[in-house]
């Protein structure tokens, strides 16, 4: 009752006006719409909230939910869709999912609240800085599932976004709000006039502070955008050593048959999609690499192994198909599979269904039509390939029980066969019912090449792309990323786009191109400026192809692969020294 005599008050609509600002101009700003003037405005609701509610800290932890769940509804109200469908959840227990992920996932507004608060009290000036570290701090220090930053939308502008080499998305999101609350400082005409006329005024202080205040924030903005130019014309003039042909095949796979499909007869509708697009795009114009995205065959493996045969995931039609691909267009093929094996205190000798491990697995088939090196998902999606509680998966049968993988390796890939089969008679889909792998790579035997690495590349299966702290663990210098994803779980929403845009500064902090292969859209390939090319993005919710020449930058571990986040730790720790010592000193 107490909270809604609040929301139906006078300070209540200002306060979920307030929150909407935030979240609608966020939202402008973010992809697909991508609005950049937005996102200079977006903080305005916090800065107002904190001001009206400073010192109280009851008050400004309830606003900091407040902003966390219609952040939520504006921009993520994709996850309510992901728990229905991708969880299996009814509504009635999807809501309270969806406010609870809501608050938890993003407990940064209480959090920079209660920080920019405490220092405004303490410090009293500053409040650029105060605003900045704010951010920073509640962005570093609060649980993180799908992980999103202020940051991320900056960087749609492509000059801003550069300084992701040096500072990935946390430093975007310090420099929108010392910017941002320079703005909200001005935003009323007598302010502005009221400073300019202190500065015209024979009193010193005012002078200095408004001189230092200018020279400070033009400092900021010089360097951010002096150094994203210098870094855009860099590595716009970095020469290829290497072009690689890549084909997306997105096949628009089914994800469940609740609706009473027949499942035989969808997947073998969906071979039969993959054969065809793949055969009609590579006959007489070959690629270096064929990409399928994740689930783009679900529920099967192509791993030929006790444990698979046990748990029924193999499928010798599976693995059959995928070697057809490759013989017959003489190709490396990366797909996504299921994968399995044994924990280690299984019996010897024995195989029990508590004894299987699942993984989410990406797998590469070289020209010869032979299984190579495979990737394990190694961060999983909550409610959907796991549940944090043993009890919980008994509410919804769609969720899996995966493990995650540990391998961090680079995948090889090899080169491709110059000349067109010498079969007269090209295999299909439908030979499979009769030749199972051996025979279709026997039936190609006098097609086989000399099996010759010419590089490798970064796999990420579905939002580990978006974790930038996972994926500069991998090792190695590969020729460019490769993220598979299965999109579809979310519909016809803005969620496609949103999880490119998180994933998109990670060619910009390896200066690395990005293959993004989706099941249902949208599909997009991502040069090393972090530019979508010829902004060629897949149709949501269909059958398509994409094809790029892709290409392999000269190897250099940039400053973010180094080094990380440190720049970040080093602005928070210095600038929480001043403030300690500052406050210490007006105490």
């Amino acid at each position: 009752m107490k909270l809604l005599r609040f929301l139906i008050s006078r300070k209540g609509i200002i306060s979920v006006f307030l929150y909407s600002l935030t979240a609608a101009f966020s939202f402008l700003s973010f992809a697909p719409l991508n609005l950049p003037f937005f996102v200079w405005l977006a903080p305005f609701g916090l800065f107002i909230i904190e001001k009206q509610n400073r010192g109280e800290w009851r008050k400004l932890i309830y606003h900091g939910f407040g902003f966390a769940i219609l952040f939520y509804l504006v921009s993520f109200h994709w996850v309510y869709h992901m728990t229905t469908v991708f969880g299996g959840f009814d509504w009635y227990l999807a809501v309270p999912i969806f406010v609870g992920s809501a608050i938890l996932l993003n407990f940064k507004f209480p959090v920079y609240l209660l920080v920019f608060s405490f220092l405004a009290k303490r410090v009293g000036r500053f409040f650029p800085l105060i605003a900045s570290f704010s951010i920073l701090f509640a962005e570093f220090f609060t649980p993180q599932v799908f992980p999103w930053y202020f940051g991320n939308v900056v960087a749609e502008h492509h000059i801003l976004a550069q300084n992701a080499e040096y500072t990935s998305a946390y430093g975007l999101s310090a420099f929108l709000f010392f910017v941002s609350y320079y703005l909200f400082s001005l935003r009323k005409p007598k302010t502005f006039l009221r400073l300019f006329t202190h500065f015209l005024s024979k009193h010193k202080r005012f002078r200095k502070q408004f001189v230092f205040g200018g020279i400070g924030l033009g400092l900021v903005i010089i360097l951010f955008f002096g150094n994203g130019y210098y870094l855009f014309h860099k590595w716009s003039n970095v020469k290829p050593v290497a072009e690689r042909d890549v084909l997306v095949i997105q096949p628009n796979a089914p994800l469940e048959f609740r609706d009473g499909r027949n499942p035989a007869e969808e997947i073998r509708n969906l071979m039969t999609r993959i054969d065809t697009m793949a055969e009609r795009e590579l006959t007489g114009n070959p690629v270096d690499l064929v990409v399928l995205p994740e689930s783009g065959v679900p529920f099967f493996t192509t791993h030929d192994t006790e444990v698979t045969r046990y748990s029924r995931i193999y499928w010798h039609q599976f693995e059959s198909l995928m070697a057809i691909l490759s013989l017959r267009h003489g190709t490396n093929v990366f797909y996504n599979e299921l994968d399995a094996d044994l924990v280690p205190t299984a019996l010897p000798g024995r195989i029990s269904r508590r004894d299987v491990r699942m993984y989410n697995s990406s797998v590469l088939m070289n020209p010869n039509g032979e299984r190579r090196n495979s990737y394990q998902k190694v961060f999983l999606l909550i409610f959907g390939e796991y549940m944090p509680f043993e009890w919980m998966y008994a509410l919804s049968g769609q969720t899996g029980q995966f493990a995650p993988g540990t391998n961090l390796d680079l995948i090889p890939y090899y080169e491709s066969r110059k000349n067109d089969s010498s079969q007269s008679k090209a295999l299909h889909f439908e030979d499979t019912m009769t030749m199972g792998p051996a025979s279709v790579r026997e039936y190609y035997s006098k097609d086989k090449v000399e099996e010759k690495q010419i590089g490798s590349f970064l796999p990420l299966i579905c939002y580990e792309v978006i974790i930038s702290e996972f994926v500069r663990k991998f090792q190695g210098d590969p020729d460019f990323i490769v993220n598979v994803t299965n999109d579809k779980w979310y519909g016809n929403s803005v969620e496609t786009y949103q999880h490119h845009t998180l994933g998109r500064l990670r060619a910009i902090e390896f200066r690395k191109w990005i293959v993004r292969s989706t099941n249902s859209g949208t599909s997009v390939f991502t040069d090393h400026l972090g530019r979508n090319i010829d902004n060629d993005f897949t149709p949501i919710e269909t059958t398509a192809v994409i094809r790029k020449k892709v290409q392999v930058i000269p190897g250099e571990m940039t400053f973010y692969r180094l080094y990380g986040n440190l720049l970040s730790y080093l602005f928070m720790g210095i600038v929480g020294l001043v403030f300690f010592f500052y406050a210490k000193r007006n105490s």
